[in-house]
């Protein structure tokens, strides 16, 4: 049988290619190089130029970055766009098959949360942090809490809703929200995540909420890492 082709992507001369029919490979074909799936990570919430792509993600380098963006381009999974004018700048964005790429990345950061190894005060994106709040939001707890959110992540902003049980998140202005997050996303993952309750982290001058604290920290109360199966 002759080898199937993803836009231009023979797999049979793909150097390190695992060759097996089983669709796990064929993932670890597509995404599982170093960097790949963070870069997709970093697309989830829409598009992002390069240099805006490499800020994101600490220790990767432009020659790197350009040899996953092409590998991912020619995988299908993301695509070129031209933003237009007065920005005309090129950035990428996924394909509506990449976007699915949403709900096992998120399994995956399910899973790897519960392992001791799970350090909540490491570095992280801005939007690893946003899209940590969509993972981690316990669905039950949050469907009688309606709230407008507002977070400015590293200075970047990002506006939050519960809908069904489920956190919306994109990329707007938060002046007009209810209640404003404000932080580096290390320090508020601290607080969202322990072992910093909010009080101290806004006495320190780490985290600053604008609006009901009380509120706020119903809304952070929404949020728990999973605990380690050990058996």
């Amino acid at each position: 049988m002759e080898s199937q082709k993803i836009t231009g992507v023979d797999f049979n001369k793909a150097r390190r290619w695992y060759q097996d029919a089983c669709g796990t490979a064929l993932a670890m074909d597509l995404i599982g190089e170093r960097w790949s799936l963070l870069i997709v990570r970093e697309l989830l919430l829409g598009p992002r130029r390069f240099g805006e792509i490499r800020g994101a993600l600490v220790g990767l380098s432009a020659n790197i970055l350009t040899q996953r963006l092409e590998g991912l381009e020619k995988g299908g999974i993301l695509r070129r766009e031209a933003l237009p004018s007065p920005a005309n700048a090129q950035v990428y964005a996924l394909t509506a098959w990449g976007r699915a790429l949403e709900e096992p990345i998120f399994a995956l950061s399910r899973w790897a949360a519960g392992s001791p190894a799970h350090d909540v005060t490491m570095p992280l994106s801005n939007t690893a942090f946003m899209l940590s709040l969509r993972t981690m939001m316990d669905p039950e707890r949050s469907r009688d809490l309606a709230v407008d959110l507002g977070f400015r992540v590293g200075g970047e902003p990002f506006r939050g809703a519960i809908v069904e049980g489920r956190l919306d998140v994109r990329r707007a202005e938060v002046s007009d929200a209810q209640i404003i997050f404000e932080g580096q996303p290390s320090a508020l993952a601290s607080v969202f995540y322990g072992p910093a309750p909010l009080t101290e982290s806004q006495a320190a001058g780490k985290v600053f909420v604008t609006g009901d604290v009380k509120l706020a920290q119903r809304f952070i109360d929404l949020f728990r890492l999973p605990a380690f199966i050990n058996a």
